[in-house]
């Protein structure tokens, strides 16, 4: 669909399962290079990589730990080794832990912070030194949710740091504006990934999450690719420092969809 991305290379974080596969195999179909991390599903990074290369694109599979410097150097080099360049760094990688705040333990904070919060920053200054060196119109997407903008109890990490992407993406947006370096976030609602797939099962869980939803249906991985590929595309080149929510509505206050209030 985008020209423009043919031959373009790009990095995406937490890529062996659900949105990251997603992105990964929307970017194949585009006709892009794509280095998938993972961190410990080797085979699900691998079946995305055969994914990509399927659709047209090329693949490789790198294992490493976005939290850490080293570990994002190590997905910098092996674009560069195996691809030549980078032209867009996806920082997906996530996750969740339930808990009642105040049994919240200091060690899961840590663990979301770390992943959800300091790997986006990581990600970003990896690619944002690499497009400064080489005087590159780069481009960096970051995987924000709903819950930058909508409180979740007992998520109370996972929204923290997702507040915290909002306004991280919004200040680097803006501070590399100048140099052509565009660094969007999207805001996935409730996505049909493997991890809801277990409270998705539950008959009276997906149907009360549906109800948040105005769409009244739950989103699938490729709808939050597509906005990926838009926002990775010169079709948004104006484009800069937004949240794109992808969540049919749910950031809209359902409750009040049928006029209630």
């Amino acid at each position: 669909m985008y020209t423009d991305l043919n031959n373009k290379v790009a990095i995406i974080t937490g890529g062996s399962k659900g949105i990251g596969t997603a992105i990964s195999k929307r970017f194949g179909q585009e006709k892009m290079s794509v280095v998938i991390n993972y961190n410990s599903d080797e085979k699900g990074a691998q079946n995305a990589a055969d994914e990509v290369k399927q659709a047209g694109g090329q693949a490789v599979i790198v294992q490493a730990n976005v939290a850490t410097e080293e570990g994002n150097q190590k997905l910098l080099q092996a674009a560069l080794d195996n691809f030549g360049d980078l032209d867009v760094w996806v920082n997906n990688a996530g996750m969740e832990i339930k808990s009642a705040t105040h049994e919240l333990s200091l060690d899961d904070w840590n663990k979301m912070i770390a992943v959800d919060q300091t790997g986006v920053f990581l990600g970003s200054k990896t690619a944002l030194a690499y497009f400064k060196k080489n005087n590159k119109k780069g481009n960096i997407i970051n995987m924000s949710s709903v819950h930058e903008q909508i409180p979740w109890p007992t998520f109370a990490g996972y929204a923290a740091a997702k507040g915290g992407v909002k306004l991280f993406t919004k200040t680097i947006a803006m501070e590399y504006a100048k140099d052509g370096i565009r660094v969007n976030a999207i805001g996935p609602g409730a996505i049909n990934t493997p991890i809801n797939a277990k409270k998705f099962a539950d008959k009276e869980q997906y149907d009360q999450t549906v109800s948040m939803v105005p769409m009244d249906r739950i989103g699938d991985p490729e709808e939050v690719a597509a906005g990926a590929a838009w926002l990775a595309s010169s079709e948004s080149s104006y484009v800069t420092g937004i949240t794109l929510f992808i969540d049919g509505g749910m950031t809209l206050y359902p409750a009040f969809k049928d006029g209630q209030g």
